[in-house]
Parts: structure tokens; sequence; C-alpha cells
């Protein structure tokens, strides 16, 4: 009977966190499909009486939202490719290979973890100015194609695989890159998902360093463009609803999609120290 009543009020807990997390994009949702006049009506509006959803036109239709989307979905990509590549291979080096200082390093890359990022924006902005890449792509992905806690989790899992796999690989006269390519790599999928994945909504949603580097409206990602729409609309909330609406959705419908695989990776990360 402990039990069951145990299990009741953990039930409930979770189910109000449950209504508080969903409460924001219900109303941003909704928001997005009033009228001006149903925007500032007192008390709250939670359902709107009428529907309108060329909210959601005239929202793309005020800013340039198509480029803002393709230049999101070009540094969400190649950022998220080139995060994979550089982890991929450091995370085998420290797994597998052995060179002097690997420990050393290997302390080194996870202290930059504790380091917060906040305080690199001056320093990477000047050296960025200094090589001249500021507004262009090269400033808004090659920064952010490598990472402390990709590589940690890469190199976790692959130690879950165990040795068996690599003295039998070495038996049949496979190299090292090879066992990479054709066994840990195959074998690391939902881990590499899971990387991917997070790493592909963080990138989507960056706004503070796209703002700094960005000083054209032909170079601004989606959530600067939204900042700027703002600027633009005043207080239009319901348009800023509709454009805050279809700049979240795809991610919201990519983790969706993958939360599995984003559940996989994470627990085997954990299997061996």
């Amino acid at each position: 009977m402990k039990i069951k009543i145990k299990e009741i009020i953990l039930y409930i807990i979770l189910i109000i966190g449950s209504i508080i997390m969903i409460i924001p994009f219900y109303w941003m949702i909704t928001t997005s499909l009033k009228t001006s006049a149903q925007v500032i009506k007192m008390p709250p509006m939670w359902i709107p009486t009428s529907w309108k959803w060329s909210n959601f036109i005239e929202a793309w239709n005020s800013a340039p939202f198509p480029r803002y989307f393709i230049n999101s979905v070009i540094v969400t990509v190649l950022s998220t490719v080139g995060e994979l590549v550089t982890s991929i291979l450091a995370a085998y080096a420290f797994y597998r290979l052995e060179f002097f200082g690997k420990k050393v390093i290997f302390a080194i890359v996870l202290g930059t973890m504790m380091i917060p990022g906040e305080i690199l924006l001056l320093s990477n902005f000047v050296t960025l100015t200094q090589l001249g890449w500021i507004n262009t792509y090269k400033a808004l992905i090659i920064p952010w194609t490598a990472s402390a806690f990709s590589i940690f989790m890469f190199s976790q899992y692959f130690k879950s695989i165990g040795d068996e796999m690599y003295y039998a690989a070495r038996i049949d006269g496979s190299k090292d890159f090879g066992y990479l390519i054709n066994i840990i790599i195959p074998m690391s999928k939902p881990m590499i998902i899971t990387i991917a994945i997070v790493k592909a909504i963080g990138s989507w949603n960056s706004f503070m360093w796209p703002l700094i580097v960005t000083n054209s409206e032909g170079m601004r990602t989606l959530p600067v463009g939204l900042t700027a729409f703002v600027t633009d609309t005043g207080t239009n909330y319901q348009l800023l609803m509709a454009a805050s609406t279809f700049i979240i959705l795809p991610m919201i419908i990519v983790f969706l999609f993958m939360q599995k695989y984003i559940i996989e990776g994470v627990s085997h990360a954990g299997i061996k120290g």
C-alpha cells in the first residue's frame, strides 16, 4: 500500500511538472493564432475564439526568414558534422592509442569544460577579427567544431565496447583507423546520434555568438533574426509568437523522433569507467 501511495505521489508530481513545462509552448502556439485584440485582452484568453492562421504567413513575409533559415541550416549541419569528426577522432586517440602525456592532455581537455563560454567570447572575437572572419560562415562554424563534452562522451562509450573486438580486428589484419571506421563507428551509432542531436539543437538555438560575429542581415541566423524581427514588428505579439513557433518547431520534431537514441546513448556511456 505504501508503495502504491509513493507511486501515486510520484505520478502527480510528474504530471504537474509536465503541465508547467507545456504551458509556455501552449501559450506560444495559441497566441500565434490570435488576433491583435485577443492578445491584449484581459483576463488572458487561453483558447482563441477565432483562429488566425494567416499570422504565420504574415510573420514569414515580414522579415527575410528564408535567408535566416538557410543560414541556420548551413551552420547547424556543418558545425555538427565538424564536431562529430573531431570528437570521434580525439576520443579514439584517448581511448586506444598510446602517446606521451595522454592522461595529462585528457585531463586538460576535460578541464576546459569548467570554463564558462562567456569568458572566451572576447578573446575569440579578437582572434576572428585578426583573421578577417567576422560576418562570415567561418566565424559561425569553425569555433564550434570541437567539444570537450563530446570527446568525453565518445571516449566513455568506446570503453564500453571492450578490448576483445580490438584484438580480434588486429588479428584479422585491421589497422587502428580501419578498426575505428569499420567497427567502432557502426557500433557507436546511438552515441553519434545523441551527440548530433544535442549539438544540432544547441547550434540551431545559439544566439549570443551569431549576434556578436555577424553584422549584416544576410548572415543572420534564426535566433538573431527573431530579435531583429521583434524590433521591426514592435508590439505585434501574435506575429512574434508565430515566428517563434516555426523557429522552434523543427528542433521539437527532431527531438521527439530521436529521443530514444538520446536515452540509449547516454545510458550506454556510463557502462564502463
